[in-house]
């Protein structure tokens, strides 16, 4: 649980801060390869890590390919729901409210408003880090599984605290 002896305000702003970081390395990341590569440019040009440039008109491992429209309107109600959970939902569940579940919703957020940038302006997303058999992907990628990954463990560690049995013990 958050220390209430420090403000709310606080961390709201360090959720906000680590989404803004996101969203700028993500996209100068992005403008960098986008001006010093051609499509399918790979520096290496083999080995089991590389700068790949592509664009991706679909979501992770390019499923949905050419469905930017749906992909950019899944991801504005993903931002949405962020939103609604870290003002909202957090108040209902105190121990999801916790610093790190900030950190991580901070990169989810970060993430996903990073390639809504590219669908809505450019209609493809620009991908560029290829690592072994993974499909190439982006810095905005990178945060969403990273923060995933954050908040997933945290709801493992902490699911005891969720179960209202266990409360009543």
């Amino acid at each position: 649980m958050l220390n209430r002896n420090q403000p709310q305000a606080k961390w709201n702003i360090i959720f906000f801060a680590l989404a803004l970081l996101a969203v700028i390395i993500d996209q100068i990341s992005k403008w960098w390869i986008q001006n010093h590569f051609y499509i399918g440019q790979s520096v290496p040009e083999t080995g089991p890590f590389r700068l790949t440039y592509a664009q991706n008109t679909g979501a992770a491992f390019s499923i949905f390919n050419g469905r930017t429209d749906i992909l950019a309107v899944i991801s504005m109600v993903g931002v949405i729901v962020i939103l609604v959970f870290n003002f909202i939902i957090y108040r209902h569940f105190p121990s999801l409210d916790t610093h790190l579940n900030k950190i991580a919703l901070g990169l989810i957020l970060g993430g996903t408003a990073g390639n809504l940038i590219d669908r809505v302006w450019l209609h493809y997303v620009r991908d560029f880090i290829d690592a072994g058999p993974w499909p190439v992907f982006n810095a905005a990628d990178s945060f969403l599984v990273i923060g995933i990954i954050i908040f997933a463990t945290s709801l493992l560690f902490f699911a005891r605290d969720l179960d209202p049995e266990n409360t009543k013990r």
